[in-house]
């Protein structure tokens, strides 16, 4: 059993910056891909961020440049800095840890979700 628990989210004004924190159980953290998904009010969750065991980073074209996604892997933790908020940025944010195989980008793989973070950002 694998917990994830996300913290950092908050109200917002456009242009600001808020930095997530994720917190993982267990002691496979190291080995696996992580990172962060997302869903805006009304429609569907998509890819935000990942992050490889080794520090290779994947980002959504629609974040590239303004989030940053790192790891502490003694502490088990994975954070997403989040620069220049869009409104667009509102959404919950979900940590996930992905399993063996799969896209990072369809998330197919991922097999622990945290339970959100919400991000709210105003114009």
């Amino acid at each position: 059993q694998v917990q994830l628990v996300e913290s950092g989210g908050g109200l917002m004004q456009a242009g600001g910056s808020l930095r997530l924190s994720c917190v993982a159980s267990g002691r496979t953290f190291s080995f696996n891909v992580m990172g962060w998904f997302r869903q805006a009010p009304g429609k569907e969750r998509e890819f935000t961020a990942a992050i490889s065991p080794s520090g290779g980073t994947y980002y959504a074209d629609s974040v590239k440049g303004r989030f940053t996604i790192s790891r502490y892997n003694a502490k088990n933790t994975v954070y997403l800095q989040m620069n220049s908020l869009k409104p667009e940025d509102t959404a919950v944010y979900y940590c996930v840890k992905y399993g063996r195989s799969g896209s990072v980008y369809t998330g197919q793989s991922i097999d622990s979700w945290g339970k959100g973070t919400l991000v709210t950002v105003n114009s």
